[in-house]
């Protein structure tokens, strides 16, 4: 029972690591909270700082998702614990504590711990986010089809209740964290992923 808290904790310490922040912190690029859109994510580091600097910050949110899950998995928890930390992590990327509670949208982090879960379950997620974005040039829209189809290959592959409760739970916060994203697609005023604005 200690040990369970402790992974879910550990979720969340881990999650609450803003790539975004720390690699523009590191490259000497502007706070990414303060540029742009606003957001602490890769889509919005790739305005301020570049592809090479998205890419770090997308891989780093990625992991930090990732990583927990498989350590959780690696000590033999079952389903149950492993979505915890995995809805744990994703909460560090919304709230983190070292950054004063003020997160990201979470795509990344989604993906990451998805891949840690049920790999073919993340792979069909991200597939679905590239062929949208690459397609469109959207990430908020590509990441809101993605997100809302991932349940959908939950069922398919592993219905598992506590999997696919996490992933409803994680996908309900993630549109709400997209609320401003929805409007600005339905007015058709959505930024580009090219976008300089």
């Amino acid at each position: 029972m200690i040990l369970n808290a402790l992974l879910v904790i550990f979720g969340y310490l881990l999650g609450s690591l803003s790539s975004a922040i720390i690699i523009c912190r590191a490259l000497g690029l502007p706070d990414p909270r303060s540029q742009g859109s606003g957001n602490p994510g890769a889509t919005n580091v790739l305005r301020v700082g570049g592809k090479k600097a998205a890419a770090a910050t997308l891989a780093g949110d990625m992991l930090k998702g990732l990583v927990p899950v498989l350590i959780a998995r690696a000590m033999h928890a079952d389903i149950e614990i492993q979505s915890a930390v995995a809805v744990a992590a994703f909460l560090g990327h919304l709230y983190p504590v070292f950054f004063g509670f003020r997160g990201g949208k979470g795509v990344a982090t989604a993906l990451g711990v998805l891949l840690g879960l049920h790999w073919p379950v993340g792979l069909l997620t991200i597939g679905t986010w590239l062929v949208v974005a690459y397609g469109l040039r959207i990430s908020s829209l590509a990441a809101l089809t993605a997100i809302f189809l991932t349940p959908f290959y939950i069922w398919w592959l592993k219905p598992e209740p506590a999997l696919l409760t996490a992933m409803i739970f994680m996908g309900a916060l993630l549109y709400w964290r997209h609320r401003s994203n929805i409007v600005q697609l339905i007015r058709g005023t959505e930024n580009r992923i090219d976008s300089q604005d």
